[in-house]
């Protein structure tokens, strides 16, 4: 039988998360209205929710788990989401001409 892609040993693994992909998603349309002249395109705010994860700590959890402390704040994303948003704005994804 063929190993599934997330699991190891029988084990389970595709429900361990980073915690900040949910935070960057909730934080994400409030830094979008800030840039009221531009409207990114679907692969722009996918290049925008991975930039600014990338440069997050990241902070995986499994089911079950109890969060003592959130290092990364609100405001450390919020701050990354800038970055990434004007980031992408001046070099937008192409798209492939098919």
């Amino acid at each position: 039988m063929a190993q599934k892609k997330y699991e190891v040993a029988g084990v389970p693994l595709e429900n361990i998360r980073n915690r900040n992909e949910l935070r960057v998603i909730k934080l994400m349309p409030q830094v979008l209205a800030e840039h009221l002249d531009y409207h990114p395109s679907y692969l722009d705010i996918q290049d925008i929710y991975a930039l600014t994860l990338n440069n997050l700590s990241p902070r995986y959890r499994q089911q079950g788990t109890i969060i003592l402390s959130e290092p990364v704040r609100d405001a450390e994303i919020i701050r990354e989401l800038r970055n990434s948003v004007n980031r992408v704005e001046l070099a937008p994804t192409e798209r492939e001409e098919g």
